[in-house]
């Protein structure tokens, strides 16, 4: 229920950035929104990665980096929304084949979110005592494939932005 509502939200999304016609005024502040929500978003998934790493490293437990890691799920999705949504308002250019890919990414993303929130859960009921290993296959999978879409969107929108 979760993939298709995030591919519900992703595909309305594209569908508003090809309708809308945004002018210089809601531009500017679409991309504030949008920067914004990127620190907000790529900041928090960079924490929840590092935790993670803390617990590979044994220099944390995994009942300490859930509890820490449990509340920041919001901030990614606040972040996520906010650049899905001022990213419409930017109006990608649908034509250059980097902004498809893009905007693949920004879907991947989400749907590796929704992959992570049900990871969590598994994660938690196993804290006390030894993870299953195909626990921390999915965990190590989801956290590259977390760092290649946001950097991934990030590097293309850099490179549009300077054409």
């Amino acid at each position: 229920m979760a993939d298709a509502l995030v591919c519900l939200v992703w595909a309305v999304g594209v569908w508003v950035a090809l309708q809308l016609e945004a002018g210089p005024a809601l531009r500017t502040a679409a991309l504030f929104v949008h920067l914004a929500a990127l620190i907000l978003g790529l900041g928090t998934v960079q924490t929840i990665d590092y935790y993670g790493l803390l617990w590979l490293l044994g220099r944390r437990s995994l009942r300490q980096v859930l509890d820490f890691t449990r509340p920041l799920h919001v901030l990614v999705w606040s972040g996520l929304t906010g650049m899905v949504i001022s990213g419409a308002v930017l109006g990608p250019d649908l034509a250059l084949a980097a902004t498809r890919v893009k905007l693949g990414l920004v879907l991947l993303v989400a749907l590796n979110g929704v992959h992570a929130h049900a990871l969590h859960r598994s994660l938690a009921e196993q804290a006390g005592g030894q993870v299953e290993r195909r626990l921390l296959v999915r965990g190590a999978m989801s956290a590259v494939v977390s760092q290649v879409g946001w950097w991934g969107a990030v590097g293309i929108g850099f490179l549009n932005s300077q054409s």
